[in-house]
């Protein structure tokens, strides 16, 4: 069985429609996928009636937004409750603001000479959540760069670069909670990225571990090889399941689909947990 648990389609940052990822999925020969669209769970219906006539699993899933001292922090829910009041409440209002912090950046991006405009990005968005490589894209379309990822430097929308707005998001601690209070389970997602050192991610998923966290996404796109060993073997020690996935997008933001996957017994374990935590 092979399942990769970090996919987006167009509800959020990828490229596809819920339903078309599902037929790229089965067809790059998975059995399952998470759905894990950026403070969304809205592509998760079609994902999974597309699922069904195609024989893939669709899990109910998201990638939840968070800071920690300054820097994002990405938390995956796996098998949430997507009615849940308080997670749609939250999920709402974080998206709300990614609104608010898309015209900071557009207006700073004009001030620089980038003459962009909030009905261009909200065009390119498509679905719920408006992130940053929906301006990125724009700047694309304008011919101000050659691809999305020209975007992340400090002189255009990277943390701390000319044109970044700070967003408002859950701290992680929160963000695994609220996955736990919607009965689901929270995995970090690719913990190489904030912080920034090995010190600093081995304290934040110590912490978070104490709070619930059930995994570390240890083989991610953006991992090398000794990076997944350190974060394997922590897991180890702490307790927490090894996860892999592709965070598969479909354009010029992560891997290619299935290029990493979670072994069944993991999978096995997730669910269990969050039928555990869903019964209380």
């Amino acid at each position: 069985m092979r399942v990769d648990l970090h996919v987006h389609s167009n509800n959020s940052d990828g490229a596809f429609p819920p339903e078309e990822v599902a037929r790229i999925a089965r067809e790059a020969g998975l059995d399952g996928i998470a759905l894990t669209d950026h403070d969304s769970t809205a592509g998760y219906p079609a994902a999974r009636e597309a699922g069904e006539r195609l024989g893939l699993r669709v899990i109910p899933g998201s990638e939840i937004s968070a800071v920690y001292q300054g820097s994002s922090v990405h938390i995956l829910g796996y098998f949430l409750d997507t009615e849940h009041p308080k997670l749609v409440e939250e999920l709402g209002s974080i998206r709300d603001d990614r609104v608010w912090r898309a015209k900071g950046m557009i207006e700073k991006l004009n001030a620089l000479g980038v003459p962009i405009t909030f009905e261009q990005v909200r065009a390119i968005a498509q679905g719920e959540s408006i992130v940053r490589p929906h301006v990125a894209q724009a700047m694309v379309d304008l011919g101000v760069i050659g691809s999305t990822v020209d975007a992340f430097t400090p002189d255009w929308i990277l943390e701390g670069g000319r044109a970044y707005v700070e967003k408002k998001a859950l701290t992680p601690e929160a963000a695994v909670t609220l996955i736990g209070e919607a009965g689901g389970v929270a995995v970090i997602a690719h913990p190489v990225w904030h912080p920034k050192t090995p010190e600093g991610q081995q304290e934040l998923i110590e912490l978070l571990a104490s709070l619930g966290l059930a995994g570390i996404e240890v083989d991610h796109p953006d991992h090398d090889p000794p990076t997944r060993e350190r974060f394997r073997a922590l897991a180890d020690r702490l307790g927490l399941v090894s996860t892999g996935s592709s965070d598969y997008h479909g354009n010029d933001h992560g891997g290619k689909i299935g290029e990493n996957t979670t072994a069944p017994e993991v999978l096995s374990t997730l669910e269990a947990l969050a039928k555990e935590r869903g019964e209380r």
